[in-house]
């Protein structure tokens, strides 16, 4: 069986810009989401980290943004505001401040995401099962990468 030819170097940058554009876009979405519900990309994105993690202290959640100590208690206040976390005293330690996820805004805000899965699906189904998996694993190997890079860029400070 012969092996796939791999692409050139141009072509590789080509697909690196597309990328930083995607980023790019993905961020104005996010944000233009985020304002509906008073909000601005940073904290939207901040809540939805809160959502994967579980309860995690102020600072631990500065560590994962790499948003500072100040930035973070600018994000947990408007989180907080809009009823989308609360904070809550660490039982072991109360002056250590745990950010607990509120879920009864999650349909709201799934609401806001319809719109978006919905032309994604239709997107994706121009492709076959066999160019799906290669996106999905593209995409899982971008969810390992850029995690690595910001430690690199937290490692240069």
């Amino acid at each position: 069986m012969a092996e796939k030819p791999l692409p050139n170097d141009e072509f590789v940058q080509s697909l690196i810009e597309e990328i930083r554009r995607f980023s790019t876009v993905n961020v104005l979405f996010n944000e233009g989401i985020a304002a509906k519900l008073h909000l601005n990309a940073t904290d939207l994105k901040c809540r939805d980290l809160l959502n994967q993690t579980g309860p995690i202290t102020a600072g631990q959640l500065a560590i994962l943004t790499n948003l500072t100590t100040g930035a973070i208690t600018g994000v947990i206040d408007r989180l907080e505001k809009e009823e989308l976390v609360k904070r809550v005293h660490d039982p072991e330690d109360r002056r250590r401040v745990i950010i607990q996820p509120l879920t009864h805004r999650n349909e709201e805000i799934r609401q806001l995401f319809i719109p978006l899965r919905t032309s994604l699906s239709q997107l994706l189904k121009k492709y076959s099962d066999e160019d799906l998996y290669v996106f999905l694993s593209i995409i899982n190997d971008l969810n390992t990468l850029f995690p690595n890079e910001i430690q690199k860029l937290k490692n240069e400070e």
